[in-house]
């Protein structure tokens, strides 16, 4: 079972600011890495580094680097599995009203708030968006008091404007994972995570939570919108990703590594997933910096 740590995270700004700004220049381990959600968006710039995405229900994995924007109370987990060589990860947290509650609702304000609203799926902004405000992001904590404020609503305002973006999660998407639930869904990442290069039998993770196996398919379905099997592919499809792109493993091995037992399987999963062969990704993600 889990210990006390708590899910809702409690967050507060420094002394004299409206929001909090972490910088890290060194991976830092386990880091957030439990399912967590909090009122605050979370903006989060990670640059030289690279980790799984795991927000709402949405799993991938990125290389390098990435601009995300997390909407308040959006469950997810840590992001940077490691930082290379000059990498950094810079943090922005912020209530949808840190400005003050009628600040938001001015006509000046409206492309930002209606980006509040998006963010509320998840945001992943695309490889020219990163390159053009990564660095501004980084660069905010050279700044203090006023200055650092409206460095921060710039920043905003470039990300409400651009259209190069992707929603992580689909648009009806409505995460049914309250206080409550949290430790239970993270219990059963992180069994996941810990088992999924072998077989998990559905017996076995629910047994993990103390439940059925019918009353856990059911659960899970509700809270994730995915199935059991399906989630568990995912995070087999997460790893052969990072394989793929970080080892010169044989395909044929990183297949058995990620925990699937038949190549022609692990070849449908995959394409299916990421609309690549594994080779083909292979081949992209050689080329691409993402």
């Amino acid at each position: 079972m889990l210990g006390n740590k708590p899910t809702l995270r409690k967050i507060e700004p420094d002394f004299g600011s409206s929001f909090l700004i972490h910088h890290y220049k060194e991976s830092v381990k386990d880091r957030f890495q439990f399912w967590h959600f909090h009122p605050e968006l979370e903006l989060v710039y990670v640059n030289n580094g690279g980790g799984k995405r795991h927000i709402g229900n949405h799993i991938s994995y990125f290389k390098n680097s990435q601009l995300l924007l997390i909407g308040s109370n959006l469950p997810h987990m840590g992001f940077t599995d490691r930082l290379t060589i000059n990498g950094s990860e810079t943090i922005v947290q912020m209530k949808p009203d840190f400005l003050g509650k009628e600040f938001l609702h001015l006509p000046e304000m409206e492309a930002i708030h209606k980006l509040f609203e998006r963010a509320k799926m998840g945001m992943l902004f695309n490889p020219a968006v990163k390159k053009e405000v990564g660095p501004k992001i980084t660069k905010l904590v050279n700044y203090q008091g006023i200055e650092r404020l409206l460095k921060l609503i710039e920043i905003l305002q470039e990300l409400a404007i651009t259209e190069n973006y992707t929603l992580l999660n689909a648009q009806d998407f409505a995460m049914e994972v309250y206080q409550q639930d949290n430790d239970r869904v993270d219990q059963i990442f992180k069994y996941i995570t810990k088992n999924f290069k072998s077989h998990i039998s559905l017996e076995d993770i629910a047994n993990e939570v103390n439940m059925t196996p019918p009353s856990f398919c059911r659960y899970l379905k509700k809270v994730t919108g995915k199935t059991f099997t399906a989630l568990v592919n995912e995070y087999r499809i997460v790893h052969a990703s990072k394989l793929l792109a970080e080892k010169p493993t044989s395909i044929t091995d990183i297949c058995y590594e990620s925990g699937f037992n038949n190549f022609s399987h692990f070849n449908k999963i995959f394409k299916k997933k990421t609309g690549w062969s594994p080779s083909n990704y292979r081949n992209e993600m050689k080329r691409l910096i993402s």
